[in-house]
């Protein structure tokens, strides 16, 4: 069962692992593509979080180091999942929850158009992979530790 368990970490990382890999490579100096997509996603989330909250988004953020910081959290929380670690799983958890709503913003889009079902089957996705990392962090905690499941032996009473 134990062999069973890490190849579904495995496979589950795997998509984590797989998609830091390729930003990481076409990162180059100002972030790759994936900054360039990034840039007006983060100006629209910004812009809402606002007007909506009143709060401010500092303007120097680079996008290249939120493009580097996605590549990290999803690189070191992959792995770390895979060895089962609960702080992989919040790594992760983290990137799905700041990265969701900011790159699949289907609602900014009519719903007749075709970018609001890609993006909206995106986001369900994810909302997908945030559950399964969420059921995963559930089970850790729930499951009993070994040393509690063993029974302990009756100590001999001398007289």
């Amino acid at each position: 069962m134990a062999f069973v368990s890490f190849v579904g970490r495995l496979l589950f990382a795997s998509v984590f692992l797989l998609s830091a890999w390729h930003e990481f490579n076409e990162f180059g100096v100002d972030g790759g593509p994936a900054a360039e997509y990034l840039r007006p996603k983060f100006d629209v989330f910004s812009y809402h979080l606002s007007t909506h909250t009143g709060a401010q988004v500092p303007k120097q953020v680079e996008i290249k180091h939120l493009v580097a910081a996605t590549v990290a959290l999803k690189g070191i929380g992959g792995l770390l999942f895979i060895f089962g670690s609960s702080i992989g799983a919040y790594l992760l958890l983290l990137h799905q929850a700041i990265a969701t709503p900011i790159l699949y913003d289907f609602y900014n889009y009519d719903p007749e158009k075709t970018e609001f079902n890609q993006l909206f089957f995106n986001f369900t996705q994810n909302l997908a992979l945030f559950g399964a990392l969420l059921f995963f962090v559930g089970m850790k905690t729930s499951i009993p530790k070994r040393q509690q499941l063993r029974k302990r032996a009756p100590k001999p009473k001398v007289t």
